[in-house]
Order: structure tokens, then C-alpha cells, then sequence
């Protein structure tokens, strides 16, 4: 499994997907859009400093263990992961589209059926989601099912919710 932060805004948030990530044993992350980068070669050696600094402090290290690639068009990204065999899911919320799928014990079986070996979980911009131009390379959409007032998780609880569920959705295939 391997995760794509498309737009995200914040390094904290960064930080905080990637240590998730770690620990559900995602073997690489994938950078896109204006998503903050560890490293990223094209920033300045002082903002790139900032960057990894405030990257790290969530991270507490996960950032240096977990595969870590940037794609410079998301779209050319996504079809290079499709040809790879890649099932792109989405994590969005209240979306209206027969491909979603809300992450329910009930669902399991049936998201366990459509997900593919290899799974890319695609997280959108913290705010508006991921972008309408990216949902033709989406294969399904998931969607955590929310109990209280508020819409949604933050996107790194969200990340992790997710990649639980998508867990054990995998585990039944075995």
C-alpha cells in the first residue's frame, strides 16, 4: 500500500500522515501539488530546513523510514500507478458518487472484493478534498462515516482511519 498527499496544506499535517503511515507498514509516500516535501530540492537550503523541521516534529522520525517520492503531475502519477496495477482509492467525505463506499463494518466484504493487491490511498487538500479533475482515476471512493457536528476528520485522524480499514479489508483476502 502506499499513500499520495495531493495539496495538502500543513507540515504538521505532513508530519503526522507519515508517522501514521509508518505504522501501518505503507511501504511509500508519494508527494504532489503544493503538498510541503522532506528534502524538496526545489525549495531554498533555509525554507527547506524550516520545512523538514516542522515535517519532523510530527513525524518524530518517520519521515527517514517510509519510502518518500514526488510526482510533478498528479495525473501522469495516477496513470503511471494504474499501469502498475495500483487500485487509486479516494478519501473524501460527503461525496455523492456510486464508486463511494462508506467505511463500515457491513462494507467490508464488498471493499475487500474491489480493492486490488496494490492499493494507492489518495488524500486531498485538508479543506475542499481532492480536486474534481482527479476523480477519473479513482476506483473507488471511501468515506468515513461521521456520528457527531462536525463534516470530517483532519485529514491525518482521517489517514489513519482509512488505512486501519483498508487493513482489514486486505486481511480478508488472504
Amino acid at each position: 500500500m502506499i499513500i499520495i498527499l495531493h495539496n495538502i496544506r500543513s507540515c504538521l499535517n505532513v508530519g503526522a500522515i507519515l508517522r501514521t503511515a509508518e505504522g501501518f507498514g505503507v511501504e511509500r509516500a508519494v508527494f504532489s501539488g503544493y503538498t510541503p516535501r522532506v528534502d524538496d530540492e526545489r525549495e531554498l537550503p533555509h525554507l527547506r530546513e524550516k520545512l523538514n523541521g516542522q515535517i519532523a516534529k510530527t513525524a518524530l522520525g518517520a519521515e527517514k523510514l517510509v519510502e518518500l517520492e514526488s510526482f510533478e503531475e498528479v495525473e501522469t502519477g495516477l496513470e503511471r500507478l494504474k499501469g502498475q496495477g495500483y487500485k487509486i482509492v479516494g478519501l473524501e467525505n460527503n461525496l455523492e458518487d456510486a464508486r463511494k463506499i462508506l467505511a463500515t463494518r457491513e462494507n467490508l466484504e464488498v471493499i475487500s472484493e474491489k480493492m486490488g493487491e496494490k492499493v494507492a490511498l489518495l488524500l486531498g487538500e485538508e479543506v475542499h478534498g481532492i480536486e474534481r479533475r482527479l476523480y477519473e482515476y479513482i476506483d473507488m471512493f471511501l468515506e468515513i462515516p461521521m456520528e457527531g457536528k462536525k463534516e470530517s476528520f483532519n485529514v491525518s485522524v482521517a489517514t489513519g482511519v482509512a488505512l486501519f480499514y483498508l487493513r482489514l479489508a486486505a486481511e480478508r483476502k488472504v
